[in-house]
């Protein structure tokens, strides 16, 4: 088994017990909405960082990010991107397993046809009521991906 973290919507703030739930994984992903070059550097110490630009990343280094990324995860295929909304191809025709995304900070996994849906929440600063989460994902023994919630005790 190995695992990845994801996460999204650091907005320049990456808490100590996220970097807590984070390590031992083998990489992370961000959703976009890093805030600040200096949250990668530092997800870089704890593992490899595949990030996107957010709506809010217009400055430094974050500027920089593509929109969207595909990567591999064992036989699966996961799309990465900000704003679930501005997607510009169908996940299920092009192949991919998971839609990882962003923007709206609430936490969520949700299968549509062959597709998961997947939403850490914001480890940033919070917003409203809800939560201060990141997820886990799992490449399973037996190939399949499992997705987990974590919300942050903060």
């Amino acid at each position: 088994m190995e695992t990845w973290g994801v996460i999204s919507d650091t907005h320049g703030l990456l808490r100590p017990e996220a970097v807590e739930k984070l390590a031992g994984v083998s990489r992370i992903l961000h959703a976009g909405d890093v805030g600040d070059a200096r949250i990668l550097d530092e997800l870089q110490t704890i593992a490899p960082v595949t990030a996107v630009r957010g709506n809010v990343d217009h400055h430094d280094r974050v500027a920089e990010l593509p929109l969207h990324e595909a990567i591999e995860f064992g036989e699966h295929l996961i799309y990465l991107t900000h704003i679930r909304e501005e997607i510009d191809l169908d996940p299920e025709v092009a192949g991919m397993s998971m839609v990882i995304f962003g923007h709206t900070h609430s936490p969520v996994i949700e299968a549509r046809g062959k597709v998961t849906w997947f939403n850490p929440g914001s480890i940033g600063p919070r917003r409203f009521q809800l939560p201060v989460s990141l997820g886990l994902l799992t490449l399973q023994d037996d190939g399949s991906l499992a997705p987990e919630l974590i919300e942050l005790d903060v």
